[in-house]
This record gives C-alpha cells, sequence and structure tokens, in this order.
C-alpha cells in the first residue's frame, strides 16, 4: 500500500481544502457537514487505510443531542422523530399525533377491562354464546361500556386520523378511525330501535366487534412499540461500559464522584485497571487502553500526554490524568446510541408503501360501501343495506395493515443491534435484493490495516539504510497512521534516535511532509511522483511490490533518497464475505488507493476479479456512479475519505464506529470491524425484506377477496360475509402478522 492509500489519521496541521466529504455541491451527502475545526484531528487524508480508534474525535456534536445523564448514570432521552423515549415512556408518531406509550398501555387495560363484560352482554352479530348473560337493562349498560370505549380508549386513532386528514392524505389511522366509528354509530342506532322503538325484527349491534377490535388495535400498536423499544435496549447496554464513579481532581486533590456529575473542562485520575468515565484527553501520564468493547479493536493502544481515551474503555496498567471532552450528549457512547435513534425516527419506503396501501383501501371500502349501499337499497330495502355496508366498512379496518412492516422494522433494529450492525438508514435495507455490486475498499475493510516493515533501502548515497527509515520515521511520528505506526515499530525495534520534526503536514492524497534538521523532507506514495514528474529508479522496489507490499518514498528537493516497504494481513473473515457476495449474484469490486501490484496481490487471493487501484477519495466516488449506472451498489469502507462513496452508494457500510463522518455517511455502521458481518447483514435484510412483503399480504391481501363478499357480489350462490367472520379475520390476521415478525431471525 502506498501513502496515496491513506484516510484518516489524527494530526492537527491537516490540510482541508480537499475534503471531499464537505462539498456542499454534492447534493446527496448524507450529514457530512463536519466542521473544518473538527476535521483537524485528521491525518494522511487518503483512499483506503484502516481507522486507528486511538485518535478519533468524538467532540463532533453537530449530529449527536442525546443526553444520558438518567440511564445508570446516563439521561437517555431517546427523540426519535416519530418515537421519543423519555423516562420510561415512549412516543411514536401516527398520522402527525404523537402516541405516548405509557396512555397506549392504560387505555388497553381499561379497554380489555371494559371489553370482558361487553363481551358476556353483547351477542356476537345476534348469536348468543353459552356464556352469555342478557337481562333488562344490560343493552344499556353495553351502551355505556361501549361509549366509553369509543370516545376515550379510541383517541389515539382519532388524533392521528385528524392528522391525516389535515395533510389531505387519508391512510392507515384514517381506515382505523372509519371501522369503528361506522361499527359504533351503528350500534346506537341498534339500541335505539331494540330497546326504545321496539322494532321488528331486531337490529344486531356491533359492541362485540366494536370492543375487541378496539382492543386488538391497542395491543398491537403496544407491541409495536415495545418491539422498537427493545431495539433501543439493546444498545442502552453501551451505558453500562461507563463506571459509576470517577476520580475527580480539584485544587490537587481528587475526591470521588458520581460519572453523571462530570462535566466538560473537568479533571480526572483514572487508576490502573478502571475504566474510563468519559470521553477525554490525556495531560499527564501514559499507559496501554483496551478499547475493544467500545470500539471492537482487540489490542491495546498505547496512549500518552495529548491522545484521547474514549469513555468506557478500559485503562491498562499506567495511571493517567485526563481533561474531560465529552460526557452526555458529546461522548462517543451517546453517538452510538443515536445512531439507533436515527434509525428508528427515519420512515421507512416499504412503511410507506403500507400506508399507501391503507390510502388505497379507504377509498376501495368508502367505494364498495356506497355501491353495496345503493345496490341493495334498491334490491332489498334500506334495512338491509345498512348492515351490509357496516360490514364492508368493519372488514377494510386495517390494523393488521399497520403493524405489518413496523413490527418487522423493529425486529430487524433488534437483531441488528445485538449483533454489532448499528441500522442508521432503514430505507437501504429494501434495496438489498437489487443489489448487483458491492464496492469495497482495501486497507482495513479487507485487510487489517497494521502494517509492518518488511524492507527499506536507499536510492542515494548520500544516506544509509537507517537514515532513510530513522527520516521517514521523524517525519511520521505524529501520526497514528498505519502504515506511520509500522515504520515507528521498526524503528524503536532498531533502537533509532529520532530527530525532532517541524513544520510536518499532510499532503492531502499522497502523503507527509516535515521539516527534520532544517532539511524538507517528504514520505508519498509512488501516484506524489508520478503526478509531480519525480524521476526514481522503480525497478529497485519492484521486488518488494511484487510481494503486495505498500511503499512510501522518502523525498529530498525532489531527490528519491529512499523508500519503505510494508505489508499488510487479510482480515479473516474477508474470503468468506467475497464469497457469500458472490453466491448472492453481487459482484465484489476492490477500490483501493494502493499500488495495483498489492491491490491485485489481494484480490487475487481473496477471488476479486475487478479491482480499481491508485485511486483518490473522489476517483472511488466516481466508481460508484459508474457502477450505479448498471445497478444498485453496495459500498464497504472504513474512514473519513470513504464518507464520499458511502454517501453516494444504494447501501453505504461503514467498517469501524468510531470517526463521524464515516458513520453519519453510512447507512449501517458494523461495530466489530469483522467483514462476516456483512454477510449477517445481507442475510438480515433479506430475510427481513421477504417477512415485510408476507406481512403486507397477511394485513391487507384477505380485503382483495373479503370486501367484495362482504358487499354481496356472490349472493347470487347464497354467499355473504357478514360482520362476524370479517371481525375473525381481521384477528387472525393480526396475530399471524405479529407471529411471522417475531420468527425473523438472521440464521
Amino acid at each position: 500500500m502506498s501513502h496515496k492509500d491513506m484516510k484518516d489519521m489524527d494530526h492537527s496541521k491537516m490540510n482541508h481544502e480537499n475534503m471531499d466529504c464537505c462539498d456542499n455541491d454534492h447534493k446527496d451527502m448524507k450529514n457530512c457537514d463536519m466542521e473544518h475545526d473538527d476535521q483537524e484531528h485528521m491525518d494522511h487524508d487518503m483512499g483506503d487505510m484502516h481507522h486507528d480508534m486511538s485518535n478519533m474525535e468524538h467532540n463532533h456534536e453537530g449530529h449527536m443531542n442525546h443526553d444520558m445523564s438518567h440511564m445508570g448514570h446516563m439521561d437517555h432521552n431517546m427523540d426519535m422523530g416519530s418515537m421519543n423515549h423519555d423516562h420510561g415512556h415512549m412516543m411514536m408518531n401516527h398520522g402527525g399525533h404523537m402516541m405516548d406509550m405509557g396512555d397506549l398501555k392504560k387505555k388497553f387495560w381499561i379497554s380489555l377491562i371494559l371489553t370482558i363484560p361487553i363481551i358476556l352482554m353483547s351477542p356476537m352479530m345476534g348469536m348468543k354464546l353459552p356464556f352469555q348473560l342478557t337481562f333488562s337493562g344490560s343493552d344499556f349498560i353495553v351502551l355505556i361500556l361501549g361509549s366509553i370505549l369509543f370516545f376515550y380508549c379510541s383517541t389515539p386513532f382519532f388524533n392521528g386520523a385528524k392528522g391525516e386528514m389535515k395533510n389531505k392524505k387519508p391512510e392507515m389511522m384514517s381506515l382505523i378511525t372509519l371501522g369503528i366509528s361506522v361499527a359504533y354509530i351503528y350500534s346506537i342506532y341498534a339500541v335505539i330501535a331494540n330497546d326504545i322503538l321496539h322494532v321488528t325484527p331486531m337490529v344486531n349491534d356491533f359492541f362485540w366487534e366494536l370492543s375487541t377490535l378496539i382492543v386488538i388495535m391497542l395491543l398491537g400498536h403496544w407491541i409495536e412499540m415495545n418491539s422498537v423499544m427493545n431495539a433501543g435496549s439493546a444498545i442502552n447496554k453501551l451505558s453500562k461500559l461507563l463506571p459509576d464513579n470517577a476520580h475527580l481532581i480539584t485544587d490537587n486533590q481528587t475526591k470521588d464522584v458520581s460519572t453523571s456529575e462530570l462535566s466538560v473542562g473537568d479533571s480526572i485520575l483514572i487508576q490502573a485497571g478502571e475504566k474510563i468515565p468519559a470521553d477525554g484527553t490525556i495531560y499527564d501520564g501514559s499507559t496501554a487502553v483496551n478499547e475493544s468493547l467500545v470500539t471492537g479493536e482487540s489490542r491495546s493502544v498505547n496512549k500518552k500526554a495529548s491522545d484521547k481515551v474514549i469513555g468506557g474503555s478500559v485503562n491498562g496498567d499506567g495511571t493517567i490524568k485526563v481533561k474531560i471532552s465529552g460526557t452526555g450528549n458529546s461522548g462517543y457512547l451517546s453517538k452510538v446510541m443515536n445512531m439507533v435513534q436515527e434509525a428508528q425516527s427515519a420512515k421507512s419506503k416499504t412503511e410507506n408503501l403500507a400506508n399507501q396501501v391503507a390510502s388505497y383501501l379507504f377509498y376501495a371500502a368508502l367505494l364498495v360501501a356506497i355501491i353495496a349501499f345503493v345496490a341493495w337499497s334498491f334490491i332489498k330495502g334500506v334495512s338491509f343495506s345498512i348492515p351490509v355496508t357496516v360490514t364492508v366498512l368493519i372488514i377494510a379496518c386495517p390494523h393488521a395493515l399497520g403493524l405489518a412492516v413496523p413490527l418487522i422494522v423493529s425486529r430487524t433494529t433488534s437483531i441488528a443491534a445485538t449483533n454489532g450492525l448499528l441500522i442508521r438508514n432503514k430505507n437501504s435495507l429494501e434495496k438489498i435484493n437489487d443489489i448487483k455490486y458491492a464496492l469495497m475498499d482495501k486497507t482495513g475493510t479487507l485487510t487489517e490495516g497494521k502494517f509492518q516493515v518488511n524492507g527499506y533501502d536507499r536510492l542515494d548515497n548520500s544516506y544509509s539504510k537507517d537514515d532513510i527509515l530513522q527520516i521517514a520515521a521523524s517525519v511520521e511520528q505524529n501520526s497514528n497512521h498505519p502504515l506511520a505506526t509500522g515504520i515507528m515499530e521498526t524503528a524503536k525495534q532498531k533502537a533509532l534516535s529520532l530527530s525532532e520534526v517541524n513544520n510536518d503536514n499532510q499532503i492531502t492524497g499522497y502523503g507527509m511532509r516535515g521539516t527534520v534538521n532544517n532539511h524538507e523532507f517528504l514520505v508519498v506514495s509512488a501516484a506524489y511522483l508520478d503526478a509531480n514528474n519525480i524521476d526514481y529508479d522503480a525497478s529497485v522496489s519492484k521486488q518488494y511490490l511484487e510481494k503486495g507490499n505498500s511503499l512510501s518514498y522518502v523525498v529530498e528537493n525532489n531527490n528519491v533518497i529512499g523508500f519503505v516497504a510494508e505489508g499488510d494481513s487479510i482480515k479473516s473473515g474477508s474470503k468468506a464475505m467475497i464469497q457469500y457476495l458472490q453466491s448472492q449474484g453481487i459482484t465484489p469490486v476492490m477500490l483501493t488507493g494502493d499500488n495495483e501490484s498489492a491491490a491485485n496481490k489481494v484480490a487475487s487471493l481473496l477471488g476479486i476479479t475487478e479491482v480499481k487501484a491508485k485511486l483518490l477519495p473522489e476517483d472511488k466516488q466516481k466508481n460508484v456512479i459508474n457502477y450505479q449506472k448498471d445497478g444498485k451498489v453496495m459500498f464497504i469502507g472504513d474512514g473519513i475519505n470513504d464518507a464520499p462513496s458511502l454517501t453516494q452508494s444504494d447501501m453505504g457500510i461503514a467498517i469501524g464506529s468510531g470517526t463521524d463522518v464515516a458513520v453519519d455517511s453510512a447507512d449501517v455502521v458494523l461495530v466489530n470491524s469483522n467483514p462476516l458481518d456483512v454477510v449477517n447483514l445481507v442475510k438480515l435484510a433479506k430475510k427481513a425484506h421477504t417477512k415485510m412483503i408476507q406481512n403486507l399480504w397477511w394485513g391487507a391481501g384477505y380485503n382483495i377477496v373479503a370486501l367484495p363478499l362482504a358487499a354481496g357480489i356472490l349472493s347470487f350462490a347464497g354467499i355473504m360475509l357478514d360482520p362476524m367472520v370479517g371481525a375473525i379475520i381481521m384477528s387472525l390476521s393480526t396475530v399471524i402478522v405479529a407471529l411471522n415478525a417475531l420468527t425473523l431471525k438472521i440464521k
């Protein structure tokens, strides 16, 4: 790999002018409005790099507003757009009206209690059941109980329908309101006709159907909201990574305080073996930090003064003092939790399709009901046509349809969260069956991004071999890029003394420059040499390139004085991921900033036949656009400079969850940075899509047959669908939809 392949390092003197992720002309960019002050912690702005979690910038607050001080030690106020979880309550948006979880549960239990006596005293479509009890005045008791159900327990549906009508888009809640309103009004008419006017024959009321429908619908929405809350609770476990107490430093003294009392700017002492209570910067001491529980990185990361630490990670054997930079709504864990909340608030296209189906059903039910009323009024009179019309409208009530997709989405989000898949954009999952290409970067995505020096040499006799390594290490000493880390480790092993570097800064897309011993040196890729017409003897380094190494050239005064060759190792799950994608008819394509030899070597080992090498970040994005002309594209990347490609693609998957820009640009984030998680994601998305379609059919498909039958289209053959059968069908469809959602699994 060349320095052109580098992506998101932590360095304070980075040039931001060429950052594609801040290109305001790119209309499809998702939340990539990162301030340049936040970007100054990125180094080696290159095309293909492993994301080093140890120097992440966690103070990017623009997209994360999540106060967690009441979740154990964090305040978990979930603002999900369509769902808000605050102090044990959950809000869900239906038709522009916010449903409260606590209020919904209360209404459900009240409706259930009221429904029991209604079932006991009200016959089901005139058919008395063995357990039913009727007496003088029982009809009026049923009327009172039914009125409470209608006017109090049904308010969530009325409010939702009001919002839909205000928007001139009758959908789910309008259809529900239509069904229960017709049932209630007709039941009042039945009570008046039977108990006051004493008409004959008796008119059958719909209180039995009304009460059971309201209970089932409230229960259904409760299940839906509870499923969404469970999805959130899987991520809420992240909050437990923080310790309950912290050692606060005040006036050179330490005292133990609750973690929730910490504020940005506070100084804390973290002793050996303790969990780090908040994001911050070390200002005294050094240690090694285990960040695996937070970032998925298994190795310990060395930390010294000026390095950043992540709340929730575990301190090693050193004692450090940290200045807090992020806690509560600005902490890393808050950002991870916020991703799930954003996922819940994003309304998927399939959900919109369900509402569209409900809208069609609303108009279809009205049309069929009107036709049936007119036709049967003419044939058999109004007394016969009204029950038929009411049956049509009750059967059309879509509570099962309303749960069809949300239950699947909630279940999907929950399963994904517990498997390290953070779904930010549910819309992308619906495209899974149309994905034709999987474009992916190399370093940090397919490979470990942990480089070791396999060789180095001089190309100028004025310097020795070790001089070349010493100069390269000196220029790179403030960098934590994987290539730089490899160079530094080798220099340390050889006990080379590093010189002070001044004026060090990034050469965007190519490498680094710095002044060492009053001489300016560049450590760059071959692409930089080619772009600037700098001659060098490529044959000297050819043997390293043929073995798949990445080369960094050391340049002084436009003269190449030497090079360092480094090799990377392939991640254990990469080949299995490639094979699975190919088995699903998805063509893998490697896009990398590395040299062609290194790229082709990795590609051949993994079985990838399409490779694009020596790419800058903007080149990757152009490739995504080109492939999209032939089909839907999935992009898998891991760094800041993959942001344009992650955004451009139909499904953007970020390997590693620490960089704000990568996270904000991706549709799905793989917390554990494991390529095999892509396999789980594809499996889950495909199964979820199938379940959605099944539930849509169970939720609304029966209306294709039921509505015409209820209207009496086969009456000439003696077939009429009465409200009792319609109510049973609706109840069964709701149960089937819920059970179908619960059977969703990855494997």
